[in-house]
């Protein structure tokens, strides 16, 4: 079983959707200890922006790096992302890393009945940190992307650990951050039953 760990956040020690990453890595590495992790800093090494040149693949080194991203993400039977919110929605790191693998005939196709995903029988879990409280709320757009962009793909097994409102001070941040651990650790029978 392999799982693919994905932070995203450019606050290095003092993030909160890295920190909520690594307790959901380490609640697999408890339940599967022979699980084979990956791990991937999109702040300290981002993919481009995709251009015309990345699709063209005009750039050897860029293309192959493509290709290894693909198949990390098709080798993954599990897949936690930490996604904090910016500005309403996720980094651009992240969003370079999503246009990497959702490729038309990799991870999803069209049909004569419309889009089908082809990378299902993932298991994806979202550790999202937010500022303020968007849970629900039309200002979220991170939760219903990435659900709607997975989901496309044929990921429908998505769950998402939010730590919301963390900027409204310390003691909210410290039990909202409580409240997210707790979450994770709530998961151990699911993720025993999984591995």
């Amino acid at each position: 079983m392999k799982l693919l760990h994905i932070d995203s956040s450019i606050l290095g020690e003092n993030s909160v959707s890295r920190q909520l990453s690594a307790a959901a890595v380490a609640n697999w590495r408890q339940r599967a200890p022979h699980i084979e992790v990956e791990y991937r800093d999109l702040a300290a090494e981002p993919l481009p922006h995709l251009s015309g040149a990345s699709l063209a693949k005009a750039d050897p080194a860029e293309a192959e790096a493509a290709e290894r991203t693909m198949q990390q993400f098709l080798d993954a039977d599990v897949i936690v992302i930490g996604a904090p919110m910016y500005n309403f929605s996720i980094p651009s790191t992240l969003k370079a890393w999503i246009d990497r693998v959702a490729v038309a005939g990799r991870t999803f196709r069209y049909t004569e009945k419309g889009p089908e995903g082809l990378a299902g029988g993932k298991k994806l879990i979202v550790a999202g940190a937010f500022g303020g409280i968007h849970a629900g709320s039309p200002t979220d757009f991170v939760e219903p992307y990435l659900r709607q962009v997975f989901g496309f793909l044929g990921i429908t097994d998505i769950e998402f650990v939010r730590a919301d409102g963390i900027a409204y001070g310390p003691e909210h941040r410290e039990q909202a951050i409580n409240a997210a651990l707790a979450r994770i650790a709530a998961n151990d029978g699911e993720l025993a039953e999984a591995a």
